[in-house]
């Protein structure tokens, strides 16, 4: 069963086809797990062989090409997509040294008859192989092939108001996935132990709605049939901490409230993390990484979007419903502190997916 309705596919759908309409692509090729569910609902531990979904202009919705087994057992049975199409390479393509599931879907694009066209590939997706782009530019030589990474993941950075219920529900699975941690963590307790119920409170989610594996493990839930994170982190010190930790804590502390507070409509995400650089300096510290990114949709090996990220320099503008994880860790030599929050950019300022104490932990 779809996640969401057909509506919200369709609405999807039409700002992916103005982003190709801006870069003059005719066909979109999207091999990103994440993109193929956003864009048609598909979701089965299916993306280890290789599969994508082909968006053209003038196609009322998308074409799914996958394995026989995937594509009918699968898309056919729990997208919003028709027979017509869904596409299926026989099993003989999988890890074969002579054809490529690509090749397959070369014919498939001439079929279509998109001769002299220019199609956008995910070229730096992960599971968008070299071997994949080769077998494509040999079977499309009247072609012009252009890279579109991340064209449908900066339409997925502003999200939907299902999409954001879905990531509350995320938020209320992480609250019980930290206070697992918590109540296992100890001196003396197995760090697969603790792994371990952190992972349980993750799938079992909560009495209302179920959990997954999260793209990430194992810190990450998502929310019932989706793959919508909401990270959290705590810091947690067995025994009592120096007064040097307790003080990083407190900074960290100060510094993400700081750029949580920054955090509005107009603003740009390199004016959130000047929030938290500014706290930093006052005390005397430094930070050269970012300390945060957009975030949502997902799946192994990563939970994060690739678009916009809380640094210098981005001056992606923030507007209402784009979601992140603001994650302004600091690390030394001999201990670290990281205490994050995953939220979503409201009309006025921000709201925090999970309600869970913002504090350094002393057990």
């Amino acid at each position: 069963m779809m996640p969401f309705g057909r509506e919200e596919y369709l609405q999807r759908l039409v700002r992916v086809k103005a982003g190709m309409k801006e870069r003059g692509i005719d066909l979109l090729v999207v091999t990103d797990p994440a993109n193929i569910c956003y864009l048609t609902g598909y979701n089965a531990w299916s993306f280890y062989v290789h599969q994508a979904v082909m968006v053209a202009m003038n196609d009322e919705m998308p074409r799914f090409i996958g394995r026989y087994m995937d594509a009918f057992c699968g898309a056919v049975k729990t997208t919003w997509l028709n027979a017509d199409h869904v596409h299926a390479y026989s099993d003989d393509h999988v890890q074969s040294t002579v054809k490529h599931p690509m090749d397959y879907m070369a014919g498939i694009i001439r079929e279509m008859g998109c001769g002299n066209a220019t199609i956008g590939l995910e070229k730096d997706a992960y599971y968008f192989t070299a071997t994949a782009f080769e077998s494509l530019r040999k079977g499309l030589p009247g072609d012009r092939l252009v890279d579109a990474t991340a064209l449908v993941n900066w339409v997925r950075i502003l999200k939907s108001d299902v999409e954001i219920a879905m990531m509350r529900k995320a938020g209320k699975i992480v609250e019980q996935a930290m206070q697992a941690a918590y109540d296992t963590i100890g001196a003396g307790a197995r760090e697969c132990d603790v792994a371990a119920a952190i992972m349980q409170a993750q799938v079992k989610g909560t009495a209302e709605f179920g959990g997954d594996y999260p793209s990430i493990v194992p810190l990450l839930p998502r929310g019932e049939t989706s793959r919508y994170h909401s990270p959290l982190s705590r810091t947690v010190s067995l025994g009592q901490p120096s007064q040097e930790v307790r003080r990083v804590a407190a900074i960290t502390l100060e510094g993400l409230d700081a750029a949580l507070a920054t955090v509005k409509p107009g603003v740009a995400c390199e004016e959130v993390e000047a929030a938290w650089r500014k706290v930093l300096a006052k005390y005397g510290y430094a930070k050269e990484s970012r300390i945060g990114y957009s975030i949502g949709l997902n799946y192994p090996p990563d939970w994060g979007e690739h678009t916009a990220s809380l640094r210098p320099g981005d001056r992606t503008v923030l507007q209402p419903n784009m979601t992140f994880h603001c994650i302004p860790g600091m690390y030394f030599d001999d201990f670290g502190v990281s205490i994050s929050e995953a939220f979503r950019v409201t009309a006025s300022g921000y709201e925090t997916f999970a309600q869970f104490p913002r504090e350094l932990y002393v057990k």
